[in-house]
């Protein structure tokens, strides 16, 4: 099965580019920024994450940390195949960062018609909240 490349918007986020990324680099940290009501069932340590969607039990990893500049969690005893790249980059104001999410994933075939635009608008959801300076809200995405 080929992989799919989905990327994200990019968007500029009001904060510096190493204070961002240290943000995502421990999933704790993830973990803490969701609402209480969306905390249950999941668990985190510095590398790994797992919760529950739709009743099925994921797992993410950290397979790379780039300092401020990349950090790729992978699956980790999801369904499928993915990596999910986030991505720091630096912009001339030191007291901002452009960032962007790309997912490479095993998607088969016949459910990229429904999958693709999904995850991307998800993507873009994600980069807009962090834009923004809120939390992003993916309960709308089934």
């Amino acid at each position: 099965m080929s992989r799919t490349n989905i990327k994200s918007k990019k968007g500029i986020v009001g904060a510096p580019q190493a204070n961002f990324y240290m943000t995502f680099t421990d999933p704790r940290n993830i973990v803490n920024m969701l609402p209480e009501d969306k905390r249950q069932g999941v668990e985190a340590d510095f590398d790994t994450a797992t919760f529950e969607v739709q009743g099925m039990k994921m797992g993410i990893r950290v397979s790379e940390r780039v300092p401020y500049s990349r950090i790729v969690y992978s699956e980790n005893g999801a369904p499928f195949v993915f990596d999910l790249t986030l991505h720091f980059d630096a912009t001339p104001d030191p007291f901002k960062t452009e960032f962007s999410i790309d997912v490479d994933a095993e998607i088969p075939m016949m459910l990229k018609p429904f999958v693709v635009g999904k995850v991307e608008e998800a993507l873009n959801t994600i980069v807009d909240a962090l834009v923004s300076g809120k939390m992003p809200d993916l309960s709308n995405f089934k």
